[in-house]
């Protein structure tokens, strides 16, 4: 089983909110040997990218970093515009563009940017999948559903298939996975719940006569340093009560500095887990810094494991 461990953005204290330093970032991974760098949706937060475009930017001056939108919200957004996105993506940058889908936004103000009909929104998002799927894999679609029409629509179909990942974490949202997924990663998830969750997504793949390879399970993680700001971290908990009322204490989802991420790595991957993505709880310091220690504490995990 393939570790792999990447990284979410790294926002750096002293950086510009007006300047996006993007190509920075991409570049001081790639020189790093990392092996992704992942964009969340988050359109109403501070100092944050689109991620379809951040995609597009990053692979532009780039050669091997893998990169990763997670999690792109995808009711709300036209999927078969997703699908041809996607496709331009992949041409540009073949087996380096990493989707993963999710059914609502993450943050509660951005939820009104992806309307769909009241109540639908599970249904609109599997029915979406499925037409982004059929673009990427047949060369012409033709499909009647209850939110999407599509008469003889095509894009240009990638050499290689691209994997879609989604997220969740309830049962519904895990059984989906084993029924149209390719692959998961979750967040917010402890170790033995992230075991029992990819066991849920297995049986329900089996029972949908599919099969998820066994490297396709990850998890997001977020690293709380000694010099994190208190205001940052503070924040950070209240957004985790709020996501996870049923863990009697947040912190636990955290990880305390390095040496707490890597022995979380080892509880993860010893459970059956094997993609990573790494972000720090606030703004950083000194993003190489950040990436030094990084590669120094967690990257060896990759051939260790």
């Amino acid at each position: 089983m393939k570790v792999r461990i990447g990284v979410g953005s790294v926002p750096e204290r002293a950086a510009r909110p007006d300047r996006p330093d993007l190509g920075a970032l991409v570049a001081d991974a790639e020189a790093h040997g990392i092996d992704s760098v992942w964009f969340s949706d988050l359109v109403s937060a501070p100092d944050t990218l689109d991620p379809l475009v951040a995609v597009a930017h990053a692979a532009a001056v780039t050669t091997r970093l893998k990169l990763g939108m997670g999690v792109l919200v995808l009711p709300g957004r036209n999927p078969a515009l997703v699908a041809a996105q996607l496709a331009s993506l992949t041409a540009l940058a073949p087996g380096r563009v990493l989707p993963v889908f999710g059914v609502r936004p993450a943050r509660r103000p951005d939820r009104t940017m992806y309307p769909v009909p009241a109540g639908r929104r599970a249904a609109v998002f599997e029915e979406a999948l499925k037409v982004v799927r059929a673009l990427l894999t047949q060369r012409v679609v033709t499909h009647h559903g209850q939110f999407f029409h599509l008469e003889e629509a095509s894009v240009p179909r990638p050499t290689r298939a691209l994997d879609l990942w989604l997220s969740g974490r309830v049962p519904v949202a895990l059984d989906r996975i084993g029924r149209l997924g390719d692959g998961w990663l979750g967040s917010n998830i402890g170790p033995p719940e992230a075991e029992a969750c990819r066991a849920r997504i297995v049986l329900a793949a089996e029972r949908a006569n599919r099969t998820i390879d066994e490297d396709h399970y990850g998890m997001y993680l977020t690293v709380v340093q000694p010099d994190t700001d208190s205001a940052a971290v503070d924040a950070l908990l209240t957004r985790l009560r709020q996501d996870r009322p049923d863990v009697p204490d947040p912190r636990t989802l955290l990880c305390w500095g390095w040496s707490d991420a890597r022995a979380q790595l080892r509880r993860y991957i010893d459970t059956g887990l094997s993609k990573f993505v790494i972000r720090p709880a606030g703004p950083v310091t000194s993003r190489q810094a950040f990436l030094e220690e990084f590669t120094a504490i967690l990257k060896p995990l990759e051939s260790e494991a």
